[in-house]
């Protein structure tokens, strides 16, 4: 079952209170297809790098099965570049630089060979970007998720608004929610933006869990207490692979399924935390998952008995 990821592959520059990164590979694209990796065989990618961007990642994204025809490569340009510092919380973080590079003429194509996919996520980008893959595939997709961010919605939010009555599902983050609906209470935000086009809505809240969204139904998973957290960068772009990776397997897309997405994706980011970038992602084996997963359900399992 194919997946089309529609994202930005980068180089970032990343320092936390336990320590700093330098220059590594990063971009929502990347992370999304590395979790996404782990559980079908068909992740196509569609981004755009640099002359800078290294032979050998893009090499060994395919050997995870990873296809990069869509995969723009500029041979006079250099590669998006993001750096920033995060404070002693771990959820507030100071952007120091953005290089947009390549990402200024970034102009998605949809290769002929992703025709037909039945899965789609829409990483954070212009909206105008992503209704144009949107308008591209010939079939739409059994599933169409997407993700945005504030800035979107104070630069670009009519477009906004046009692209959110063409997908199924949004991920956003509870203070992204109170922006795009002006309502405090996540519960109003949420029946509002389901007024807006979306399905299914998705919060994120990091390190206190994810919330799902429907007409009728509510779930909440929550998130894995770690020792230590060295970089949230990308957990939820990596969050977003899990999810779509288990939906995209199971060819499942009803509520129950994707409450066990939820549960996959935030095993799969709590595995991005523990080291810099992508470099857990590239670690972690099939056994390491199901561990995982049986930690959240020991985390979540109890026996109640109503008097």
């Amino acid at each position: 079952m194919s997946l089309i990821v529609v994202g930005t592959m980068a180089f970032d520059d990343i320092e936390t209170p336990f320590g700093k990164s330098d220059r590594i590979i990063g971009g929502s694209a990347t992370y999304v297809a590395y979790a996404a990796s782990n559980f079908i065989d068909s992740v196509e990618q569609i981004s755009i790098v640099g002359n800078d961007f290294p032979q050998a990642e893009l090499d060994y994204l395919q050997s995870k099965g990873v296809s990069v025809d869509g995969v723009e490569i500029v041979k006079d340009k250099p590669s998006f570049f993001w750096a920033g510092k995060y404070h002693m919380d771990m959820n507030t973080r100071d952007t120091l630089v953005t290089d947009l590079n390549v990402l200024m003429d970034f102009n998605p194509i949809v290769p002929e060979s992703y025709q037909g996919a039945e899965f789609l996520m829409l990483g954070n980008l212009m909206p105008k970007l992503q209704k144009s893959v949107i308008e591209q595939l010939k079939t739409r997709p059994k599933l169409i998720v997407l993700d945005t961010m504030n800035f979107w919605m104070e630069t670009a939010l009519d477009d906004l608004k046009e692209v959110l009555t063409m997908v199924d599902v949004l991920m956003v983050n509870d203070s992204e929610a109170r922006q795009l609906t002006n309502e405090f209470s996540i519960v109003k935000a949420a029946k509002k933006i389901l007024t807006m086009g979306p399905k299914y809505l998705i919060i994120k809240k990091g390190e206190h869990g994810a919330l799902l969204f429907n007409e009728n139904n509510v779930f909440f998973a929550p998130a894995l207490p770690l020792e230590e957290v060295f970089d949230p960068t990308g957990a939820g772009d990596t969050f977003a692979g899990g999810f779509m990776g288990h939906l995209a397997k199971t060819k499942d897309i009803s509520f129950e399924n994707m409450k066990t997405a939820i549960i996959v994706g935030s095993a799969m980011a709590s595995f991005c935390v523990e080291k810099f970038g992508t470099e857990r992602l590239k670690e972690i084996s099939k056994e390491d998952i199901e561990g995982r997963l049986n930690d959240f359900v020991q985390l979540v399992n109890f026996d109640i008995k109503l008097a």
